[in-house]
């Protein structure tokens, strides 16, 4: 009984290279396209945060965390936080990082909340599909280089691919949350007072849920910035190419210094769109 389990294998790999080899081999042009495209957003973000003058970027910063929080401790959290980047003489991986983190956010939260909407809408499709976006959480974050690698090559897009891949079931997760715990004495009472789907969407349930989407937007942050490591491996710029090398030559001061910069980063994002519950 057991030599005829382990006699026959099921081919799990050897379809998942079946699927990457089609892939390769006939969707060439649809890839080259979303890799350029990627490319081009990344490029665009980088020159954004760059090209100024690090004391802009960081007032920029200062100013739109007081849009958003109205807190001067958090404020001053945020520019102390940016200057003590500034003088470890990490600005510029911080800044790729940033972009790293910014274009998978314009990604997952552009994909993540409409499909997250429509599975609030519709218990059916996110049981189906609450499966994969296990699976896209839990597989080892590893995995995803492998075919990134053969689609994309080295650099910023294979690892943002990889970023999205397992940062996306979070902002799906959350809105689908937040839409589906809507109440239903307002969605009848949008109904009743002659609103239309849209409208109850817009006036109703997106109101409802923003708490929800504000905080799958910020763990779309955090593990964004968790997989900057990662990304480094195939190429990625940013701060997670620090930690590789001292990994590398076992330089524990290059080590620690550029893992508390990446955890100085992680709190000022998180500070910056923390919403409070009410």
């Amino acid at each position: 009984m057991l030599s005829f389990i382990t006699d026959y294998k099921i081919p799990v790999g050897a379809t998942a290279k079946i699927v990457v080899d089609w892939m390769q081999a006939n969707l060439s042009g649809v890839l080259n396209a979303l890799s350029d495209t990627i490319d081009a957003i990344i490029h665009a973000i980088e020159w954004l945060l760059q090209t100024p003058s690090p004391i802009v970027i960081i007032a920029a910063f200062v100013a739109l965390t007081w849009v958003l929080q109205r807190s001067w401790k958090t404020c001053l959290l945020v520019f102390l936080g940016l200057l003590f980047i500034l003088n470890q003489g990490y600005w510029e991986q911080t800044t790729q990082s940033l972009t790293l983190v910014l274009a998978s956010c314009i990604l997952c939260m552009g994909i993540g909340v409409p499909v997250g909407i429509y599975a609030g809408h519709r218990p059916g499709f996110y049981a189906a599909i609450a499966p994969v976006l296990d699976l896209m959480q839990t597989l080892p974050t590893f995995v995803y280089l492998v075919p990134t690698i053969v689609f994309f090559g080295l650099g910023m897009v294979p690892g943002l691919i990889a970023t999205a891949v397992f940062v996306l079931p979070a902002p799906i997760r959350m809105t689908q949350l937040g839409i589906s715990e809507a109440p239903t004495a307002l969605t009848e009472a949008a109904e009743a007072f002659g609103a239309t789907p849209t409208q109850k969407l817009w006036k109703v349930e997106l109101p409802y849920a923003f708490p929800q989407i504000m905080v799958g937007l910020n763990q779309t942050i955090m593990l964004s910035l968790s997989m900057v490591v990662i990304a480094a491996l195939v190429g990625a710029d940013g701060l997670g190419v620090p930690v590789v090398r001292a990994l590398g030559s076992v330089n524990t001061a290059l080590g620690f210094e550029s893992g508390f910069i990446i955890v100085v980063v992680a709190i000022l994002l998180d500070r910056m769109l923390r919403v409070a519950r009410k």
